[in-house]
């Protein structure tokens, strides 16, 4: 049935009307001049009832009005498109800046990350953009002190890309839970009672941790995978040195191991493993065999830093005397900054393969002594007495890596050299050194606790 020419255009009207109220509404109509106008109109609209000549000239001029938002609606429009852009480039600049449709972030599992290796991967793997998540174990005092300077609060979930939760090697069950909580892309396992001398002490703790731990998050990698499909994830498995024993330098990767000691054992088994789930699940999993790597952050019952830790408390007068073993013993030294690079490369090929990461370079714990104390303008052999104690009841004499495959797949190679190594670690504990003092000569601490 035609329509009336009053009723056409107010049918018309009405339509521009409601679909111009509709567009409005979703652009926050409250903000916009045109919407608070616009009730003027619909009132007008609604409480005239003119006789149907009035009726349609007052139609034909609401239809005049209502066209004359279209150039509204396209300013509003552009408006809304501003603000939209502005408000997502907020969000990204919240977020670290990235750009709205800059792509997801890769997720890493780190264990061990409150340990030396670890600190320096979080720093690496931060730097390319990852998020980060470390497993960390319960203890009463806290342990982070090599993340203090990277750690963000969790409740700034815009800035803190590290995250840290308990778990342990030992539990099985937690391992799984936050594997599949976080849905790593990467899972580097570098935790471990790592101390050689006392894995003879404590020989069962360390195979559990060492070796079988290994095993459980190996297996708790694969049956995630078998139970979600996420078949992209790459494991690394921090392997050692020691693992080679007695066996002549220089060891590569096809050098049989000849462990010479409960951790070195554990290493082995640990290898093996990973070895056994590439091969039997398709798993991409890769052993990284670093040899000897120190930095500042070295445990300071490790040898190095314990010669570098006494060399500060001895140049500044806090301590005379430092006892060692085996002088004669012989390491490939590198910088633990350089070589977390390494496991980063292992991760990123086509294809899981075992490397070896050295640099190619043996120098005896008597050299490290030389350079150390000489740096400050000591003699060694002024401080330093032999303590058998100190020795193992199986020695490794000689370890000197062949990391030419490394060098040619990975295009790796160490940045920092023995000599630069050694006075890193010097500066640093003199520096710890000098603050130690001033406790000790305000009373807080007794000097004599050292020889």
């Amino acid at each position: 049935m035609l329509l009336s020419i009053p009723n056409y255009f107010s049918a018309l009207h009405f339509l521009i009307w409601r679909a111009t109220i509709g567009y409005l509404g979703n652009q926050r109509k409250a903000d916009c001049v045109a919407c608070r106008n616009l009730p003027i109109t619909s009132a007008l609209y609604m409480s005239t009832t003119p006789s149907p000549i009035k009726q349609t000239k007052l139609n034909f001029s609401l239809l005049l009005i209502s066209l004359s938002f279209f150039p509204q609606l396209r300013q509003i429009r552009a408006m809304a498109s501003e603000k939209e852009t502005a408000g997502s480039g907020s969000a990204a600049a919240a977020n670290g800046g990235e750009a709205a449709e800059a792509p997801q972030r890769k997720i890493a599992l780190i264990t061990g990350i409150t340990g030396q290796d670890g600190s320096y991967l979080t720093e690496f793997l931060l730097n390319k953009g990852y998020e980060v998540h470390g497993l960390i174990r319960r203890s009463s005092n806290f342990n982070t002190q090599r993340l203090n300077h990277i750690y963000i609060d969790p409740h700034n979930s815009h800035k803190a890309r590290m995250k840290l939760h308990y778990a342990d090697l030992s539990d099985a069950s937690s391992l799984r839970r936050w594997i599949d909580t976080i849905a790593p892309d990467e899972v580097y396992n570098l935790a471990a009672q790592s101390h050689v001398a006392v894995s003879f002490e404590i020989p069962d703790y360390t195979a559990d941790v060492v070796a079988t731990g290994a095993l459980r998050l190996l297996e708790a990698v694969r049956s995630h995978i078998a139970a979600t499909g996420r078949s992209h994830i790459r494991y690394y498995q921090a392997g050692s040195s020691e693992m080679f024993g007695s066996t002549p330098p220089p060891q590569s990767e096809t050098t049989p191991f000849h462990p010479r000691s409960p951790y070195a054992a554990s290493k082995c088994a640990a290898h093996w493993y990973t070895v056994n789930y590439r091969e039997a699940y398709g798993l991409f999993a890769c052993n990284g065999i670093l040899f000897n790597h120190e930095s500042p952050r070295r445990g300071e019952n490790f040898v190095t830093r314990k010669i570098t830790r006494a060399v500060g408390r001895i140049k500044v007068g806090l301590q005379s005397k430092l006892f060692m073993g085996n002088l004669q013993a012989s390491r490939d030294w590198g910088f633990a900054g350089d070589y977390v690079e390494a496991m980063w490369m292992m991760l990123q090929q086509e294809k899981p393969d075992d490397y070896v990461v050295a640099t190619e370079e043996s120098h005896t714990v008597e050299e490290f002594l030389e350079v150390a104390f000489g740096y400050v303008g000591l003699n060694w052999r002024d401080h330093v007495m032999i303590d058998k104690r100190y020795f193992r009841p199986a020695e490794v004499d000689n370890l000197k890596g062949d990391s030419s495959k490394a060098r040619k797949v990975l295009g790796w190679k160490p940045k920092v050299g023995f000599e630069q190594l050694v006075k890193m670690m010097v500066d640093e504990d003199i520096e710890l050194a000098k603050r130690e003092k001033v406790l000790v000569d305000a009373g807080y601490m007794d000097a004599q606790q050292q020889p």
